[in-house]
């Protein structure tokens, strides 16, 4: 549009122009239509060549507009955090070719590690892919490099001969290679005793078949200290309340302060054809 209005407004100069010379030159100032049109088309052919020269020009604007699609072509989107990254902050997981940005997937295994899940699978909705151990080290922090690797080491065992220390604030993974029988152990991390057959915390003084028939409530610390102390003093269990009776004089016949009566000797109940 502005090319064509300066077009018009350069022939009507040049027509009145070419008026003013005829009208010194003719006293009767007549324009000749053949005249006219021969200085026209000279006109117009300077105008299409002065314009075909000049260079064309990229408004601010635009430009502005091309350097942010350039900029925002490079960037890589995250499906978790929906964000735009750096392509070099994104990871691909080669098993199934989902990508995600770096700082979620490393999220995303730690999250699986502290769950004791040696395999961790890819975080896309219902995908099978798997991440490699080693293809992720690069971008996990340190703690949950070493317990993945060691949840790696302990899949390796087979579950029938490996075994866990008793004590609830230790809890290292052990290994039963069952060449030699062993009950009273040492466990290797909190240097503390337990009972390799029985897999609970020694049990001094007392047998394994005797541990194995006592009940869940009897099989404490302080409990098996008691009942170290009774075999030590001799003391007699009643058979019916379970409570120790000390006999300190008299027969064997012992009746318990729970009615119960039984020998102190064997610790049977007692009957009239009961002898010791």
């Amino acid at each position: 549009m502005a090319q064509e209005s300066a077009l018009d407004l350069s022939c009507d100069d040049f027509y009145f122009s070419l008026l003013f010379d005829e009208i010194q030159n003719v006293e009767n100032f007549i324009v000749s239509d053949d005249t006219y049109a021969e200085k026209l088309q000279d006109q117009e052919v300077i105008m299409i060549s002065t314009i075909s020269n000049r260079s064309p020009t990229i408004s601010p604007v635009e430009e502005s507009v091309d350097v942010r699609e350039i900029g925002e072509s490079s960037l890589s989107f995250c499906e978790i955090c929906a964000e735009r990254k750096e392509t070099d902050q994104m990871f691909t997981i080669e098993t199934c070719s989902h990508v995600y940005c770096t700082d979620c997937v490393s999220k995303h295994v730690s999250i699986k590690i502290q769950d004791k899940t040696h395999v961790v699978t890819c975080p896309g909705a219902a995908c099978r892919g798997i991440l490699d151990f080693e293809t992720c080290i690069s971008i996990i922090p340190n703690d949950v490099r070493n317990m993945w690797g060691e949840l790696l080491c302990e899949s390796l065992i087979l579950a029938s001969e490996k075994f866990y220390c008793p004590y609830k604030d230790c809890s290292a993974m052990l290994v039963n290679d069952g060449d030699v029988i062993v009950m009273e152990s040492e466990c290797p991390v909190c240097r503390r005793l337990f009972c390799a057959q029985c897999y609970v915390p020694w049990h001094c003084g007392v047998e394994c078949e005797e541990f194995q028939r006592l009940n869940a409530d009897e099989r404490g610390r302080e409990d098996l200290m008691v009942r170290e102390l009774a075999k030590a003093k001799q003391w007699t269990r009643c058979p019916h309340c379970c409570f120790f009776v000390e006999r300190t004089e008299g027969c064997l016949h012992m009746t318990c302060r729970c009615g119960s009566q039984f020998c102190y000797k064997c610790g049977v109940t007692w009957d009239a054809r009961h002898y010791c």
